[in-house]
């Protein structure tokens, strides 16, 4: 991690906190409220209240954008993906990093999971697009797309957007890490 670093989709502050730990000036953002509760009494300093989509200047200028715990899936599809890459561009310093967890979209030979892939190709979606959401006894949130890629795809999202992929770290089960640099 370089300098001062935003946490999108900060949940409980695991990442945050360890971030800090380390010496490093954290913003954690978050859509929850009570995620964000929960990361301000477990000791992140500076935890907000925003959506992936309304992170803007008013944050400061930052280093490093980590997206970790599949967090890639935030940028939603490849439209919204796009935006965010140049807004961030925008946001970030000079030496700009975003390092971000996804999985890959092919790597499932689940029937089911091959055939929800063509049909959103058929839709004019992207293979991994999925529209969810989240639930716990009787709160839920509203329906958002969650964006899983592959290396491929996510190379052809970061094209034209001033970052390039400078490193993918391989995990367990199809999950990845992509570092992502100023161009």
């Amino acid at each position: 991690m370089r300098g001062r670093v935003l946490d999108v989709g900060a949940g409980a502050g695991r990442v945050a906190l360890e971030l800090q730990d380390r010496g490093h000036e954290v913003v954690a953002v978050d859509v929850s409220p009570g995620a964000v509760e929960v990361c301000r009494r477990r000791g992140v300093r500076d935890a907000r209240v925003v959506a992936f989509e309304d992170v803007d200047a008013s944050i400061g200028p930052i280093d490093t954008v980590v997206m970790f715990g599949n967090n890639f899936g935030l940028f939603g599809g490849a439209a919204k993906a796009r935006r965010m890459l140049r807004r961030l561009h925008r946001l970030t310093t000079p030496q700009g990093r975003i390092v971000a967890e996804t999985r890959h979209t092919f790597s499932t030979d689940n029937p089911d999971h091959v055939d929800y892939h063509e049909r959103n190709r058929k839709r004019g979606r992207m293979p991994g697009q999925l529209r969810l959401r989240v639930r716990f006894r009787l709160a839920a949130t509203p329906w958002f797309d969650y964006l899983i890629v592959s290396p491929d795809e996510l190379r052809e999202l970061v094209a034209g957007s001033g970052w390039e992929v400078s490193r993918l770290i391989e995990g367990e089960a199809g999950i990845y890490v992509a570092v992502l640099d100023k161009a």
